[in-house]
């Protein structure tokens, strides 16, 4: 069985889709990205400023579902360009405990939605 979850602490979602979904005692949480949740305007600030409101908009949904970063297990960072990955992983490295830090992927696409930089999604377990 799944549950919803939803908080006005991290951007409403933009299309069909939630969250994040606990399935189980596993947490799915949909890609974020540099959206201020409380306008829902995009934030176009320096690459770090993005990467910490997607970062702070992913720990607002963990902290809904009663976890922490230290629960996320796998993570997937989307970005339009490589040349930001050293400012990128700088601001996400402040999260992360690096010997316990999940396993992750980065990958370079063309576009993300509403064309920002940067878009992480993660999936945690309780």
């Amino acid at each position: 069985m799944k549950k919803i979850i939803h908080t006005r602490n991290a951007p409403a979602p933009i299309g069909p889709y939630n969250q994040a979904i606990l399935a189980g005692n596993t947490l799915y949480i949909s890609g974020q990205i540099p959206l201020d949740p409380k306008t829902g305007e995009l934030l176009k600030g320096s690459i770090k400023e993005e990467t910490e409101l997607v970062m702070e908009n992913l720990k607002a949904i963990l902290e809904e579902a009663k976890l922490t970063f230290e629960n996320v297990v796998k993570t997937s960072i989307f970005i339009s360009d490589m040349e930001n990955f050293a400012q990128i992983n700088e601001v996400y490295a402040q999260y992360f405990d690096s010997e316990t830090a999940p396993a992750r992927e980065t990958v370079e696409v063309a576009n993300l939605p509403k064309y920002v930089n940067v878009e992480i999604s993660a999936i945690a377990i309780k």
